[in-house]
């Protein structure tokens, strides 16, 4: 049997950091989490919100900027997005006066090495994610304690347990929205007049990379979408793993 790999002492810090703010915090509103982990890490490391501009994104990034407009917002550009997605970004950006957006784009050389052709997500989706979102996103995320996401644990069975604060190595990924609902989603758009998405208005209930995205079947849940007709249901940017592609602590 092959002994697991021993957490540094960074690591066991941050699970034990977590379990203690989501004991603390977990069950709040999202707003008063957001204001709890900034006023937490903003000066201890630093906080940022990360974001794909998607189907739901507007809710979180709207929390954020009246907070502080000026909290980092990353972006990962894979290269692979729909049009418009990426107007999207600018006009809400726009809207919400995010003054700090940051644009985080794959390597040139694992693109030219790996992908030369742009279409190695016909052959190994694993690998096209792995240099276009997960190598990007470890470099993303690496200057900062902790980050925020949107996720919601009602978007896929691979989330339904999903803690508000949670260990990322020596790193704390924050889910304000956990808990929530898609009424809540919903409500909390329509009664703050955000802008959507046009991609929603044709299915596209959770909005990827346009190669690997397809609208949702009706009855299934809003992620089935993305790589149908195969087994895979993350990118990866969530999954265990992402440590340890950032440099130690």
């Amino acid at each position: 049997m092959v002994a697991k790999p021993k957490l540094r002492d960074a690591e066991v810090e941050a699970q034990e950091l977590a379990r203690s703010l989501d004991a603390r915090f977990g069950h709040l509103e999202p707003e008063a989490i957001i204001a709890i982990a900034v006023g937490r890490f903003q000066d201890a490391g630093g906080i940022a919100a990360v974001s794909s501009f998607g189907a739901d994104s507007a809710a979180l990034l709207h929390m954020v900027s009246r907070l502080d407009s000026e909290l980092p917002v990353l972006f990962l550009d894979t290269g692979q997005h729909f049009g418009e997605t990426l107007d999207y970004r600018n006009q809400l950006a726009d809207d919400l006066a995010l003054k700090n957006l940051r644009i985080i784009h794959p390597r040139q050389e694992n693109l030219a090495a790996k992908d030369p052709n742009d279409d190695l997500h016909k052959s190994n989706t694993d690998l096209c994610c792995e240099i276009r979102k997960v190598e990007p996103m470890a470099r993303a995320v690496e200057p900062y304690a902790a980050w925020f996401t949107g996720r919601k644990r009602y978007q896929s069975e691979t989330r339904a347990q999903m803690p508000v604060f949670e260990a990322v190595g020596p790193r704390i990924r924050i889910n304000p929205l956990a808990r929530w609902t898609t009424a809540d989603q919903a409500a909390y758009m329509q009664s703050h007049d955000l802008r959507q998405n046009p991609l929603v208005a044709f299915g596209y209930f959770s909005i990827g990379c346009f190669p690997c995205t397809e609208p949702v079947q009706s009855g299934e849940d809003e992620r089935s979408g993305r790589w149908a007709g195969s087994a895979k249901t993350e990118c990866g940017i969530h999954l265990p793993g992402l440590e340890s592609l950032t440099s130690a602590a």
